[in-house]
């Protein structure tokens, strides 16, 4: 099941970075004390009476200003609206209701997405309620009231998120084809991959954008097999500063990756591997999906007999926390190599589902153990007592050792790289939890 997505949305500075900041447990968003600072919307995961949502940051709604970073960032909280299973409508007891609450009240109202209004900076309970039932004038229904600085009152307004998220709706959307998100920059050929790999240009990149959830999800069928493409090209949209573009397309990518087993990774070979790739990658990484690296627009590249070792040599740098991604040449203009995908999927599909004995996992320790010693420190060594494999998709191990602090990373990815020289594990991370127990047992 794909985790509900809930956006933070209001006007400017009313406090929504705090929020997120406290809902994510980290400082990940700016704060400062004037309009217009959170600039890049940021997500996060936040866990809440085991239900697990993905959390968005928004910059604010200033509905009537021309101010142009204003517009765009009205236009990125937009995206954040269409995006989103739940809004959280964030306003300011302090401030009280103002002209431009109501506007953005209207804005949200025609979204149709289920609303919780939220009224925060209400540090004092007794001193401000009454100044709390002021937002019922929004018709917004109840409001919520928080201090998102003391982190007071986040708890009703979890309950309230749960209250409107049709969460069955959310199980019953399970579909056992393998789905593949086809994620990368505007432009890299996402829309040309598909309908090249449909045999019809059945993918229009049209202007308006959809909703990742309505985005274009394409069923081919190859040789048997039926997959799910979740296309993200609505992300295109015209502007005149491109860094606007790249941080618009954020958020639906992450919406995508989340509902997908495998991301391929449109890379223009034009262009080379850039940060905004490195972020991409990085989210279908944490989220532990399977990795395609696809460099597209091959066929534009002048090449010689290094041309394609330095190309991914270069990919393997900027993306050298998913080593294990599988990388593929690719013109999806001319077709060249495009229905090699395929098989390269099915390997990735496979390896990321894959399931090892107990028993066979132990061996490969022994072994591991006998050809490097684990560290110690102040005469303490560490002892690694067994493996077993707990889940897959993607495949999770885990170790039981003596003492926790002394497994450093270098032996655990030792262990891994052991793990995958045995198994391969292409296209696909692995996870290893470790966990203390004592010898006797």
């Amino acid at each position: 099941m794909s985790k509900p997505i809930l956006a933070i949305v209001g006007r400017s500075n009313v406090g929504k970075s705090t929020l997120f900041n406290t809902l994510a447990g980290e400082k990940i968003s700016i704060v400062k004390d004037h309009p217009g600072v959170t600039r890049d919307r940021i997500y996060a995961d936040v866990t809440w009476l085991d239900h697990s949502f993905s959390l968005i940051d928004t910059g604010g709604i200033e509905p009537d200003s021309s101010d142009q970073m204003l517009v765009h960032m009205r236009e990125q909280a937009t995206i954040a609206i269409e995006t989103a299973d739940v809004i959280l409508f964030l306003v300011d007891v302090r401030q009280g209701l103002v002209d431009a609450d109501f506007k953005v009240a209207d804005m949200l109202r025609r979204s149709g997405k289920p609303i919780v209004l939220v009224v925060n900076k209400v540090d004092n309970f007794e001193k401000y309620m009454a100044d709390v039932y002021e937002f019922y004038n929004l018709g917004m229904g109840d409001p919520h009231p928080v201090s998102a600085s003391s982190k007071l009152g986040l708890g009703d307004m979890l309950d309230a998120v749960l209250e409107v998220i049709d969460l069955e709706k959310m199980e019953e959307e399970e579909d056992d084809r393998p789905k593949v998100a086809v994620v990368g920059k505007p432009n890299a050929g996402k829309s040309s991959l598909i309908n090249r790999l449909l045999g019809e240009n059945r993918v229009i990149v049209s202007e308006v954008a959809g909703t990742t959830r309505d985005a274009i999800d394409t069923e081919i069928t190859y040789q048997g097999t039926e997959y799910i493409f979740i296309d993200t090209a609505g992300l295109r949209r015209k502007s005149k500063i491109k860094e606007d573009i790249e941080r618009y397309s954020i958020i639906r990518t992450i919406a995508a990756i989340e509902r997908s087993d495998v991301v391929i990774l449109m890379i223009d070979a034009t262009e080379g591997v850039t940060e905004q790739d490195a972020k991409i990658a990085g989210v279908a990484h944490e989220r532990g999906r399977g990795l395609i690296v696809a460099v597209n627009k091959w066929d534009a590249i002048e090449k010689d007999n290094h041309t394609v070792k330095e190309f991914t040599k270069n990919v393997r740098e900027v993306l050298s926390f998913a080593p294990y991604a599988q990388i593929m040449f690719i013109s999806a203009k001319t077709g060249q190599r495009t229905m090699k995908i395929f098989e390269t999927l099915d390997m990735v599909i496979q390896n990321h589902a894959m399931r090892i004995q107990t028993g066979v996992l132990n061996e490969i320790l022994v072994e591991a153990v006998a050809m490097q010693q684990p560290p110690s420190d102040k005469g303490k060594r560490l002892k690694l007592f067994y493996m077993t494999q707990v889940s897959t998709k993607p495949p999770t191990f885990v170790l039981f050792v003596n003492k926790k602090e002394l497994m450093h990373f270098s032996y655990q990815r030792y262990i891994e790289n052991k793990i995958r020289d045995t198994f391969g594990f292409a296209g696909t991370p692995v996870r290893i939890l470790i966990r203390e127990r004592k010898e006797k047992e």
